[in-house]
């Protein structure tokens, strides 16, 4: 048997944090729910891949824009004649792996001769853009929604609820289609670039809202049975102040997780509207209509290799990293 502890004056003097003989001076640190959270995350070397490459995406991205509308450097515009076989009729980009050189690392298109990591780079910006910008405003909607029906019910939450069926009913691709084919190319005295980009931002982001209303709607109404809204009920307290103080601070973890996987679903149907040919208008570099574009050169895999390469890595980093920051936010998960 372990003898008991002898109390002395010393001991008895000290702060209760150093009382056992043989432990850590130092006090011990309580953990927010946040830097828990942080690290469980750093623990998970694949997320941190996954937004190590998102940073990476992201920098690259803006300097693709800057470079090209500012200074004008990048120039995925630019044709290189000199560079494509018209002599031999092939009309395919001069020498081995589709004319890769140190001047052109990932090669040349075919007919025109553009560079294809400049027209990479050009289109990252505005897929990010448009899927970021997407995210944004269907968290938005679907969380006011979802918490909306959750919390209040009743009649509430059955018109919501029916809403959100028609929306998930609605065929979204067919109706982005017949949208372009009406819109005008300039509106208000805004670009054809601009008009295209608010459009796409609206018709992808409008119309995946019920897909997290869902989501907060079914935390809301587990929430809302929860002690901690019973107290503050108790208390006095009324409806907005539970809304805001008590119910949202305790979606923010979900919520946070869907939106990065939604961010690659969102990339993943401007890539499919821009290879449809209702996306962005040429000769705009953008990944899914460089798609497109590659599909009538079936027999130069590399013009499709690359753009299809780049929306795997962004899609594939996106969902890793949400996957660990879903596993870093549950407090059940081990």
């Amino acid at each position: 048997m372990t003898p008991p502890l002898e109390v002395t004056e010393s001991t008895a003097a000290a702060p209760p944090e150093v009382t056992l003989t043989g432990m850590s001076k130092k006090a011990i640190q309580g953990r927010s729910l946040s830097q828990i959270a942080w690290l469980r995350l750093k623990r998970d070397k694949v997320a941190i891949a996954g937004a190590g490459v998102i940073i990476l995406l992201i920098i690259a991205a803006v300097a693709a824009l800057v470079l090209d509308r500012f200074f004008n450097v990048i120039g995925p515009n630019e044709f290189h004649q000199d560079l494509i076989d018209t002599e031999g009729g092939t009309l395919a980009p001069k020498g081995a792996f589709g004319g890769m050189s140190l001047d052109h690392p990932l090669g040349i298109e075919p007919v025109n001769g553009r560079d294809l990591l400049a027209r990479i780079f050009a289109g990252s910006w505005i897929s990010l853009l448009i899927a970021f910008l997407a995210t944004v405003l269907s968290v938005l909607i679907g969380t006011v929604m979802g918490v909306i029906a959750g919390f209040f019910g009743g009649w509430v939450d059955t018109i919501i609820s029916r809403a959100m069926d028609v929306f998930l009913a609605f065929p979204l691709l067919v109706f982005a289609m017949a949208l372009v084919g009406v819109m005008p190319d300039t509106i208000f005295g805004l670009g054809s670039e601009t008009v295209r980009i608010g459009m796409l931002t609206f018709i992808i982001g409008f119309f995946n809202w019920p897909y997290i209303g869902r989501i907060v709607r079914g935390q809301t109404l587990s929430l809302r049975e929860r002690e901690f809204v019973d107290a503050a009920r108790s208390l006095g307290a009324r409806g907005p102040y539970i809304l805001f103080r008590e119910l949202l601070p305790n979606l923010v973890a979900p919520i946070l997780v869907y939106a990065t996987l939604l961010i690659p679903t969102n990339i993943l149907f401007e890539s499919a509207l821009s290879f449809l040919g209702v996306g962005i208008n040429a000769p705009t570099a953008t990944w899914g209509g460089m798609l497109s574009e590659a599909s009538r050169y079936y027999t130069m895999p590399h013009f499709m290799l690359w753009p299809g390469l780049a929306i795997f890595v962004t899609v594939l980093a996106f969902n890793l990293f949400g996957d660990g920051l879903r596993d870093a936010l549950d407090p059940r998960a081990r």
